[in-house]
């Protein structure tokens, strides 16, 4: 269990998750302390797992893939085996951004990417509904994706 995190340290994590490459100057700055104490904390709140890495926010239309959509996935028999194939496999098909294992009627959501809707139709049909383990998949298209902070 990571320690307790002060002030200071949820202002760190808040200025680093609205922009990740925000220089340590300005990052002491805006906290009011020491640039080498900055450097300590980030370094610690790393080290502690509080920040798990850094990410580039990608415009997925830039890369000719403008439709997103969440995939609910039911998995038939619930067997240890089928459950650890599918979170093994799914992570790695084309198109698919996240793999969320949520509770509910629904074990996973997939948060994908797509080139257009016969592409993402394509996709569910190729990659999960002839998964023999997939019992049922239901589609939603996002709209609108905006980014929440966790502090």
């Amino acid at each position: 269990m990571p320690a307790a995190l002060d002030e200071v340290d949820r202002e760190l994590v808040r200025l680093l998750t609205a922009d990740g490459r925000m220089p340590n100057n300005a990052l002491a700055e805006a906290t009011g302390i020491a640039p080498s104490t900055c450097l300590t904390r980030v370094r610690s709140l790393r080290e502690r797992g509080v920040i798990r890495g850094f990410h580039a926010e990608v415009d997925l239309a830039a890369l000719g893939r403008p439709l997103q959509a969440l995939v609910a996935i039911r998995i038939g028999a619930h067997s240890r085996d089928d459950i650890d194939r599918f979170r093994a496999a799914a992570p790695r098909l084309p198109g698919v951004l996240a793999l969320f294992h949520v509770s509910g009627a629904n074990d996973y959501l997939l948060h994908v990417s797509a080139e257009n809707p016969d592409a993402l139709r394509d996709f569910v049909l190729d990659h999960l509904t002839a998964d023999p383990a997939v019992i049922h998949a239901e589609t939603s298209l996002i709209f609108e994706h905006v980014r929440g902070t966790p502090t």
